[in-house]
């Protein structure tokens, strides 16, 4: 105890790390819950290589298409790569800590009803010209009032932006003990208002824009490439936050028209980082002798972060899903244990929580400060909110779930629905459950089929429709479908976003992330909980309570997560030693020219490389055969780009 206090001590009159002044707050970073992890006089994050090499190319493959370079709006489908600098950045090894970026300081009260930001001075725009306040009042205006619907919600509490020194801006909030807000308001974009002024904000564009970061775009073809290039005389490259990343000295990202060519293009030497999401795939179409030399590495990496939710999501506006009873019997069609055995090799775990792989998420029946939280809305909530533990329905992976699709019969006629003439019908109306299950992705069509097949069934007439990408993110944002599939992705602090997520605002806001068209006054006011906790077990009590409530409704069919990120990478890259606890990170990778040269050298002589313990056989090949196959594969991923829809 009394050496944190000599360090403390140290650290506030030797760094300047954080000072107290009647009540005001001043430091180089701020953190949700505690002090921040890394002092004011920090060389560089732990996660970090700081002698990392700059250099190289990066090769990445992206499905799908662009036809904008303008992601703060709702229109047009926004290119990779052209992210704007925010006034702050995160750590990777920390729940939820914001560092100075484009900030040099800053300053809140112990009641956080206020946040007030020094700019750095040296910090530049791409065209040389200053950083100033001007421009982040502008982009905080502009996106409020003509962004996307996401900012008005995630900076809905900011009341006003105003300039109260030189380089100081300070955020006035409408809330107060809102401990996350001043976090939020340092992950505003910044957006240069010299550049904007002179073009109309609300239309998308391809012209690459202004921005200030470590990279810039150089290069491009609609829907097919884009280039970033890194700025040799960026003004942040030598800050903490940045140290040992941004390595490499381009990037290039080729668009595909599905995940089945990137994969081709990966193998085929087009691209060279992959970070796969389907078992199938991981576990069937890397054996290729590349893999088994080494050359092309395949490597599982586990992480820590929580997995969030991914679900069939019911659309409640829909009136035939908007009984819980009718959600709740569809359940039981899904057969997951049979999906993972036959169609995963057994690779995922099922999803229990909408903060699943946390401890954030509901374990048990309530108790201790959660069920104190919920006992005020007993009278509004499921019994078993109280009652039960949260289980999916489960079957014995056989692929006939007999007594499952019983019991969903059961449910069906207690909600007023029975079969007739082989059909589900409503008895009230006579209308037959009939509905469409709405995909972007091709290869997502095997795992919902197994499912429509369960439905069919129990006589509903479901099926699937497969649509491009621009049409689903068109129907998405006006919530034009019956039932879909979403990830909502977590935080280890969730906050403010949940408005957006579950609350019934959101719920009528085209563009919003509430897909499932929650409209629930007991889980608004879980959300306002959550958001004003004081401290970390607060948070972590308000949040099971929100998990239960949200599982209880029946708004979706939660699906599977892994705990390992699933990475393929051809070995001209190296990495830091130590792997934060969210996983992989491609930022502080670099190019690697030994190994590179050695790749090199074995991919025209067909060198074998050495055997570990536990290798497949080598397979040596010869230059001739090894450039053949690139070059096929070169041409298959060409071929089809050329077929892909362009918008």
């Amino acid at each position: 105890m009394l050496l944190a206090l000599i360090l403390a001590i140290t650290m506030l009159a030797g760094t300047g790390a954080m000072a107290t002044e009647a009540g005001v707050n001043r430091g180089h970073a701020i953190a949700m819950f505690g002090e921040p992890r890394y002092p004011a006089d920090f060389a560089h994050f732990d996660y970090v290589n700081p002698e990392a090499p700059k250099g190289g190319l990066l090769r990445l493959g992206v499905s799908g298409t662009f036809d904008s370079f303008h992601p703060y709006i709702i229109r047009g489908s926004a290119a990779v790569g052209v992210a704007a600098e925010t006034l702050t950045v995160a750590s990777e090894d920390e729940p939820f800590t914001r560092y100075g970026l484009i900030a040099e300081t800053i300053e809140w009260p112990d009641d956080r009803s206020w946040v007030a930001f020094t700019l750095r001075p040296e910090a530049r725009w791409h065209d040389g010209r200053p950083i100033t306040v001007d421009d982040v009042i502008f982009s905080f205006e502009t996106l409020k009032e003509r962004g996307a619907p996401i900012f008005r919600f995630y900076f809905g509490s900011i009341e006003k932006a105003e300039q109260i020194g030189e380089r100081t801006v300070r955020f006035t909030f409408s809330e107060a003990m809102n401990r996350e807000l001043p976090l939020i308001a340092g992950e505003l974009p910044i957006l240069p208002k010299h550049y904007w002024e002179e073009r109309d904000f609300e239309r998308s564009t391809l012209e690459p824009p202004l921005g200030s970061g470590p990279y810039r775009v150089v290069g491009f073809e609609a829907g097919r490439h884009v280039v970033v290039e890194r700025v040799p005389d960026y003004w942040g490259r030598d800050l903490a936050v940045n140290v040992g990343q941004n390595n490499f000295d381009r990037i290039r990202y080729d668009y595909f028209r599905d995940d089945t060519v990137v994969r081709q293009a990966l193998k085929a030497g087009v691209i060279d980082y992959r970070m796969e999401n389907q078992a199938k795939a991981w576990a069937t179409d890397f054996d290729v002798p590349a893999v088994a030399q080494g050359w092309l590495v395949k490597e599982e990496l586990p992480h820590e972060r929580p997995t969030g939710l991914q679900a069939f999501v019911f659309n409640t506006r829909v009136p035939m899903f908007a009984d819980p009873t009718v959600r709740k019997a569809l359940a039981y069609a899904f057969d997951f244990e049979w999906t993972n055995r036959a169609l995963f090799f057994g690779q995922y775990a099922r999803t229990e929580s909408y903060f699943s792989n946390s401890e954030l998420a509901s374990e048990g029946l309530p108790g201790g400060d959660e069920l104190a939280i919920l006992e005020a809305y007993r009278d509004q909530l499921p019994p078993e909110v109280f009652t039960r533990t949260y289980r999916p329905p489960s079957t014995d992976g056989s692929g006939w779930p007999r007594d499952n699709l019983s019991r969903a019969f059961e449910l069906l006629a207690e909600a007023g629905w029975e079969v007739r003439d082989m059909r589900l019908v409503n008895l009230a109306t006579g209308e037959p459950m009939r509905f469409e299950i709405l995909l972007v992705s091709q290869a997502f069509e095997r795992i919902v089929l197994p499912f429509v097949r369960n439905l069919q069934r129990l006589g509903i007439d479901a099926r699937v429709r497969l649509v491009d990408q621009s049409q689903y993110i068109n129907r998405l944002r006006a919530f034009d479908y019956d039932m879909i599939v979403v990830v909502w992705g977590q935080s280890e602090s969730p906050g403010n976003e949940q408005r957006n997520y579950w609350g019934s605002a959101a719920a009528q806001s085209p563009g919003s992330r509430n897909y499932a068209g929650i409209a629930d006054p007991v889980v608004d006011e879980l959300i306002e909980l959550l958001i004003q906790s004081p401290d970390r077990d607060t948070l972590i009590a308000r949040t099971r309570a929100l998990d239960r409530v949200l599982l209880w409704g029946h708004y979706v069919i939660p699906q599977w997560h892994s705990r390992v990120d699933r990475i393929l990478f051809w070995n001209r890259f190296s990495r830091p030693e130590v792997l934060p606890d969210r996983g992989v990170n491609l930022d502080t990778w670099w190019f690697d020219a030994d190994k590179a040269a050695r790749l090199d050298r074995r991919l025209v002589t067909g060198e074998v490389a050495e055997a570990t313990p536990g290798d497949r056989p080598s397979i040596a090949l010869t230059a001739g055969l090894l450039a053949a196959l690139l070059a096929a594969g070169y041409l298959l991923v060409r071929r089809s780009l050329r077929q892909r829809p362009q918008f």
